[in-house]
């Protein structure tokens, strides 16, 4: 598959509070081990353009974009809900990591790309329509899907394997029948929404210490006879790798075979039903070693598919 990267050194610029797992070093983590594989050789690598307030505007309201604005501090750090901060530079960040979607969705709908992984942060899942939550300002892949669908694309699905819950993506997304939205997560755990499906909402929960087989299980019973059926034009992950064995953000248990495996269906699946395209955008994922393995290999996936 025609694969790139896609990543802005302004999204390292985004920084919170001294050792706050959401880091820019996780960025450095990809980076190096892409390198260290020779992964890197074998994909494109794009830049990723500036965003503009009109399109954070396709899944935000006005009142929560002005309100991450006026918090944007002079110096220092500004707190958003206890455990999301802004600094001066944290915008610029945000910029970019939207407009890797932006960017995304643009190559793939002109047939350049087959596949992309949007190296960024801050993450977005957890941002909901009016406001930011769990590390997220926005939501990036909810931007992105809104983007997409400008371009008449009637039916798009999302597969979340952050170890969390996709509350922001899921309240985003919660009337639009035209979004199949599936999110497997430990559970009970942050963010501790209500675990409730309807005929486009798929939640998956897992108990602590489930791997490989309750990954296997749920995703070939619960998630791709539902995703065959919906035949999506356009496919997007919500690729959170908080859930490996390493991780001590959660205690699911994956390795990077499982998040290999996960890649191969969703190849399997664009391929059986002729979407146009996989955009995988980075979410979780704290322990910078097994983060860069994971998205190393998720990457490898896809270039050799």
């Amino acid at each position: 598959m025609r694969t790139a990267i896609i990543a802005h050194p302004a999204c390292r610029k985004h920084k919170m509070i001294v050792d706050h797992p959401e880091c820019p070093e996780r960025l450095d983590a990809i980076q190096d081990r892409l390198v260290a594989s020779g992964v890197d050789v074998t994909i494109a690598h794009k830049l990723a353009p500036k965003a503009t307030l009109a399109h954070i505007g396709l899944a935000h309201s006005e009142q929560h974009i002005a309100h991450i604005l006026a918090t944007l501090p002079q110096a220092g750090l500004a707190d958003l809900d206890g455990d999301t901060w802004l600094c001066p530079e944290s915008f610029l960040a945000i910029e970019r990591a939207v407009g890797a979607g932006i960017l995304a969705v643009d190559e793939i709908l002109a047939g350049q790309l087959d596949a992309a992984f949007c190296a960024i942060r801050p993450p977005g899942h957890h941002a909901n329509k009016d406001s930011s939550s769990g590390f997220c300002v926005v939501n990036n892949l909810a931007i992105a899907v809104k983007y997409a669908q400008t371009f008449g694309i009637k039916r798009i699905a999302i597969l979340d394997i952050d170890v969390h819950h996709g509350n922001g993506t899921q309240d985003i997304f919660i009337d639009d029948e035209s979004v199949l939205f599936c999110s497997l997560f430990q559970h009970p755990f942050y963010p501790n929404t209500a675990v409730e499906s309807n005929n486009h909402i798929i939640n998956s929960p897992m108990s602590a210490g489930q791997g490989a087989v309750q990954l296997k299980e749920l995703v070939t019973q619960q998630w791709l006879p539902k995703l065959t059926d919906f035949n999506p034009e356009l496919i997007f992950i919500s690729a959170g790798f908080d859930a490996h064995l390493e991780d001590d953000m959660g205690g699911l248990g994956f390795v990077e075979a499982d998040y290999v495996w996960f890649t191969e269906q969703v190849i399997a699946l664009a391929k059986l039903c002729q979407s146009k395209g996989i955009i995988s955008m980075l979410e979780g994922g704290y322990d910078l070693s097994s983060l860069g393995r994971s998205v190393t290999e998720h990457l490898r996936a896809f270039a050799h598919a």
